[in-house]
């Protein structure tokens, strides 16, 4: 009897310890409702996300494409809110409408993350990791006006293809070239939105080419994606662009793609916008795991990447910046 006694204190003493075990092993359930699907950066963003919350890791990521739906995307962090993640990350669709979700997260303990684009209706979530997009338009107004300089352009017509109404990267590159624009008192004859899309951007510019006929000396594309578009619709409308041709061409994001029509003076400048906010979030949720201090604002390192070596640096408020021209290695060796 005291042997049988013996052996169930042992089992249950082993069934213990892998209870123990299993608990340690519990992963890190993470909820992303993701913008979408529109673009290259966007792919790569996503999988970003997905390589770095792995279950290798000690991550369960609960992955959703919101297809850009603003309406899909506060379904699922509602949904997340029901599963009871331990984090929700959200790169939002729109900068407005979420006070009403972001307090339902409050209220229910789990800390929110939001990546890329901003919010500016609410403050109730814990970082932000992303892009400075002002930085970005004001970074291509500063290249522009240096660059026109260079080549003896004395006026600038210019066309600029937007991307999706009310996303944080439309807004900021919108404005921030703008206003370089205003001060060197350059004409932008229009500004329409192309979705980040390349369907959009060759729309848009298919109407510009036809609206605008000779009337334009630049065009100002806000991803990459756009400006495939754009180099399709100028191809068949019979346009020179890029480098010495009547139209400089250029683009916001800096997949390795669009760096080598860069590269190949296809295009005259790409201004970087980093897709890996990953690694940082994933800092950023250990940080709050050990209960540590951590950065409630990170802003991910990016360049600007040119063509030609007429102008190598630029000023953007009150701070020089290089200004990359590019080689065979630097796009080979881009991550996306």
């Amino acid at each position: 009897m005291k042997k049988i006694l013996a052996i169930a204190l042992a089992l249950a003493m082993v069934l213990s310890l892998g209870a123990i075990a299993f608990a340690a092993e519990e992963p890190i359930y993470v909820g992303f409702a993701q913008v979408g699907h529109e673009s290259d950066w966007r792919t790569a963003s996503t999988q970003s996300a997905q390589d770095v919350f792995s279950a290798e890791n000690g991550y369960e990521l609960s992955f959703v494409d919101a297809d850009n739906d603003s309406a899909v995307q506060l379904d699922a962090i509602r949904n997340f809110i029901q599963q009871g993640m331990d984090y929700i990350i959200v790169d939002p669709i729109v900068e407005t409408g979420w006070d009403a979700v972001l307090t339902e997260c409050e209220d229910a303990g789990i800390p929110v993350i939001v990546i890329d684009r901003t919010i500016t209706d609410s403050d109730k979530f814990d970082a932000w990791v992303g892009s400075d997009f002002m930085v970005e338009g004001l970074a291509c107004g500063e290249w522009l006006k240096a660059y026109a300089e260079a080549k003896g352009i004395e006026e600038i017509n210019a066309l600029v293809i937007e991307g999706s109404t009310g996303a944080g990267a439309t807004i900021g590159r919108t404005d921030g070239f703008k206003e370089i624009a205003d001060r060197e008192g350059w004409t932008i004859l229009d500004s329409q939105c192309g979705d980040f899309t390349e369907a959009g951007g060759q729309e848009v510019m298919e109407s510009y080419c036809q609206s605008y006929a000779g009337q334009f000396n630049v065009v100002i594309c806000q991803n990459d994606n756009e400006a495939a578009g754009a180099m399709t619709a100028m191809d068949q409308a019979g346009i020179t662009y890029g480098v010495g041709g009547d139209v400089i061409l250029v683009s916001f994001d800096a997949n390795r793609w669009a760096l080598q029509n860069v590269l190949d003076g296809k295009w005259n400048a790409d201004f970087e916008c980093n897709p890996m906010a990953a690694p940082t979030v994933d800092e950023i949720i250990k940080a709050m795991e050990a209960g540590e201090d951590y950065e409630a604002e990170v802003y991910v390192p990016e360049s600007w990447f040119v063509a030609e070596d007429d102008v190598t640096s630029i000023e953007v408020n009150g701070e020089e910046q290089e200004v990359v021209v590019l080689t065979q290695e630097i796009v080979d060796a881009r991550p996306y």
